[in-house]
């Protein structure tokens, strides 16, 4: 046993240590707003499952449907100096939710992009489930080590084309700061290198994986998520570097479905997560967003339930022109962008607090370490010793 007391000591959106006791919280918390149905005999694989959208579809998928199946992701284990990550108490709290479900849900912290990692899983897959229904692959890394050259590919926030200007939101002390950030213009290289972290190959290499082993069951279905966003975050995001590598898991889901696969993209929503927030402009962007639409704003587990419904046929299927799922229409509804846009170009450094909801941002970037979550004792110690489960 090691308790402690745990602080949320960091810089800008990053912290040193994660809370274990609010971890487990934000779990059940997010599994409380899921309306259960009658479970169905479905087998899931979950690429991304401890944090975000990867999160949020376990969770809507346990408490939803009953789903059994394999989660994988990868994440630090507690050390003498510090906590384990906050994806690692979320991974474990998950699991103690699906065992409570009676659900035969197993969990592999690997990294995804290892062929070791997809012989592991695939060999748990044959042995206790004979293949998977749904495929969703949720993948947000820095970087990504190619198992078959053994070559190290970076991704980069960046813009193509032209260099960019935007207004991006920060804290110091607590309080928002509004800030101006200049974006680079991407080489080539570094363009080519966020396509290889963040486009389509793994997903394929997954799908082909499976497909070789025989363990695709029939009307198999799977969904890569991506994100479209609106036009202030455009040139950082969609026009940029990322969004070149979003293209690429878009036409990758084209070219699995020419094969036979049914393969899409699911289009979701702006949300506060550990990889957003890392980008200029989403902070403030989101948090003007929240002010805008308040409880309206769909949160990944709610975008997550209507994601289940549509694959397991509850509701049908919300297609675009491109054959993408999409699950954001709320937030580029053509009255929340013009608002959105007018409290953008309105925001000043003296109104900053006033125009964006800033306090509710900060508060949501601290729960993704488990801090400020209700029903925590942020003053008790907590055991950070927690064993993947």
């Amino acid at each position: 046993m090691s308790e402690r007391v745990i602080k949320p000591l960091g810089r800008g959106f990053l912290f040193l240590d994660s809370h274990p006791a609010g971890c487990a919280q934000v779990v059940r918390d997010l599994a409380g707003q899921v309306e259960r149905r009658a479970p169905e005999r479905r087998t899931a694989l979950v690429i991304g499952s401890s944090s975000g959208y990867g999160l949020a579809a376990t969770i809507a998928g346990l408490a939803r449907y009953g789903i059994d199946g394999i989660g994988v992701s990868f994440e630090k284990a507690p050390t003498a100096r510090r906590t384990a990550t906050a994806g690692w108490y979320r991974t474990a709290e998950t699991a103690v939710l699906a065992a409570e479900f009676g659900r035969d849900f197993r969990f592999i912290n690997a990294d995804a992009f290892a062929d070791t990692t997809k012989d592991e899983v695939l060999g748990l897959i044959a042995e206790r489930f004979g293949g998977v229904d749904h495929l969703i692959y949720s993948v947000a890394a820095p970087r990504r080590v190619d198992p078959r050259t053994e070559e190290t590919f970076q991704s980069a926030i960046k813009a193509i084309g032209a260099p960019h200007t935007t207004k991006s939101l920060a804290y110091e002390d607590g309080q928002p700061v509004l800030q101006e950030v200049g974006i680079e213009v991407a080489t080539e290289d570094e363009i080519a290198q966020t396509v290889k972290v963040m486009g389509g190959e793994d997903w394929a290499r997954w799908i082909s994986a499976l497909d070789e082993r025989g363990l695709l069951k029939p009307g198999f279905t799977t969904v890569a998520l991506t994100y479209i966003g609106s036009e202030l975050t455009g040139p950082i995001y969609r026009q940029g570097s990322i969004g070149a590598a979003k293209a690429d898991l878009e036409q990758t889901a084209v070219t699995l479905a020419k094969d036979g696969v049914k393969a899409m993209t699911s289009v979701n929503g702006a949300a506060v997560t550990q990889a957003s927030s890392a980008i200029p402009g989403i902070g403030l962007y989101v948090s003007l967003l929240h002010k805008v639409l308040g409880k309206e704003l769909q949160t990944p587990v709610q975008q997550s339930v209507a994601l289940w419904d549509q694959l397991t046929g509850e509701t049908p299927l919300d297609l675009d022109d491109e054959g993408r799922i999409r699950l954001d229409r709320w937030e580029l509804a053509d009255d929340v962008q013009a608002a959105v846009r007018a409290q953008w170009e309105s925001a000043t450094q003296d109104n900053i607090a006033d125009v964006a909801d800033t306090t509710w941002f900060l508060a949501e970037v601290r729960r993704l370490y488990g801090f400020d979550v209700p029903g925590s004792d942020y003053e008790a110690p907590t055991e950070v010793d927690v064993t993947w489960p």
